[in-house]
């Protein structure tokens, strides 16, 4: 360790001795933390990092690769630093208010420029460098991933579906729901997110159209490699799911049903028996941690005074918010949740059974769960509930979601060649998960957005 510091010190003072000209703005090295880098082996303790640009350049440690002049040298010493996190399940067109009807009429118009800009900035400051945006007005999507694209707000990386394609849309959620009309309307649907630059298909309801309609869906946004994401709150909607070849079921069911029938967990063994013939694992996004904490919000709710979710928002949206969310106890939208959390632990285990891959991802936005929150409280649950290690839920948060949106020679680890998307936290993450609640450093396209806790560059107030 003594050598490890001397050579760090070296680095440092030599970084001193170079002009202010001759370091570039686009030459980083984080120096001295432990990597966690994402592909699950033993950290690498007293890690450095070469950053040139957007990308890695090299990894190694202190002992191994030393820092070439011209690099700004940014100490993480005492921290364990990690792949950015991705949350896949968000929706940044909601921000924690308790009144679907009311939220969906009164801030359709505010969306793109107020609400999923500050949804995105949130997650980000989170440690969230890329997101899957599971549900939104396609108009406000696209305006928002371009502007995050082109550097014009801070976010993380929009992986977006766009509105959700179901048998039928909800009276008044038409504008981010589309219902489908046969086979052709299915298609057209699918083609014109396509088009649009949508990544995925959500789909739900899928237990309620013809079949031929399900697997035209899934069909054409495979056709345009889309990767097809799709509710799990029924039975039927697993079944069917699996019949027409979705690629990542979301939640754990809507009803207070103890486990999954059993013909169900028959049928995910074999779908996931058959690997990289089916297409690739078989994904699982469980969205657990909102209905295990519900009972301790209530007796806590502490947290929804928290200033970080109100980033971003209007005065008069978070007064709104707030208003809603004055009695958490009492919402009608959380009525059933202390009769689905014991069911919890008995749908997570037989998931692990089948051998479907879990992801991290939340429902962030809904009721009471806020973007700058949400994450880290599904992997504390994850960690110290559901019996899910601390590497394995970390994975399941940076390496697999890049895998499973077929982005991982990008994304997904700390590793040469990828884009420097990373994050660092003071403290031993391995062992004390809950770390995660507070990112000191985040780091996207080798832009830092977060440093030393506060936000600075381009997400300073």
């Amino acid at each position: 360790m003594i050598r490890a510091v001397f050579v760090y010190l070296i680095s440092a003072i030599a970084l001193l001795t170079v002009s202010g000209a001759g370091v570039s703005a686009d030459k980083k090295a984080l120096v001295g933390g432990r990597l966690i880098d994402g592909f699950g082996h033993r950290p690498i303790a007293n890690s450095v990092i070469l950053i040139d640009g957007e990308r890695i350049e090299k990894v190694g440690t202190v002992d191994t690769l030393s820092v070439p002049e011209g690099y700004e040298v940014i100490s993480t010493e005492g921290m364990d630093v990690l792949p950015g996190l991705w949350e896949n399940h968000a929706h940044l067109m909601l921000a924690g208010h308790s009144d679907y009807p009311h939220w969906d009429k009164t801030y359709l118009d505010r969306l793109a420029d107020e609400i999923m800009p500050a949804s995105a900035v949130q997650l980000l400051l989170a440690g969230i460098t890329s997101t899957r945006d599971l549900g939104a007005p396609l108009e406000a999507t696209v305006a928002v991933k371009k502007a995050i694209a082109e550097g014009r707000i801070p976010g993380p990386r929009l992986f977006a579906s766009g509105p959700f394609i179901q048998h039928e849309a909800y009276p008044g959620t038409e504008a981010f729901r589309w219902g489908i009309d046969g086979v052709e309307d299915a298609r057209a649907k699918v083609k014109k997110l396509a088009d649009a630059g949508m990544e995925i298909l959500k789909l739900i309801d899928h237990d309620k159209m013809t079949l031929e309609e399900a697997q035209a869906i899934v069909d054409e946004a495979h056709k345009h490699g889309m990767k097809v994401v799709a509710h799990s709150h029924r039975p039927d909607e697993i079944r069917v799911g699996l019949q027409i070849g979705v690629d990542n079921f979301e939640h754990t069911g809507l009803t207070t049903a103890p486990e999954y029938p059993a013909d169900i967990i028959e049928k995910l063994k074999e779908r996931t028996a058959t690997g990289r013939v089916a297409g690739g694992p078989l994904y699982w996004t469980p969205t657990v941690e909102g209905l295990y904490n519900f009972q301790y919000t209530v007796d806590n709710p502490e947290k929804l005074d928290s200033g970080c979710w109100k980033r971003g928002l209007k005065e008069d949206t978070i007064a709104d918010i707030k208003q809603s969310i004055a009695h958490p106890g009492q919402l009608s939208y959380t009525q059933l949740t202390p009769l689905r959390r014991p069911t919890l632990k008995r749908k997570i285990a037989q998931l692990k059974e089948t051998g479907v891959v879990f992801l991290v991802g939340t429902d962030s936005g809904i009721p009471m769960k806020f973007h700058c929150q949400s994450t880290w409280n599904e992997m504390d649950v994850w960690a110290n509930v559901m019996g899910i290690s601390v590497m394995d839920t970390i994975r399941a948060a940076t390496y697999w979601p890049a895998v499973m949106m077929g982005v991982d020679k990008d994304l997904g680890t700390v590793s040469k060649g990828k884009y420097a998307d990373i994050i660092a936290i003071k403290g031993d993450v391995l062992r004390h998960i809950n770390l995660v609640s507070h990112v000191d450093f985040v780091m996207k396209s080798g832009t830092v957005y977060k440093q030393d806790g506060r936000a600075v560059g381009p997400a300073a107030d």
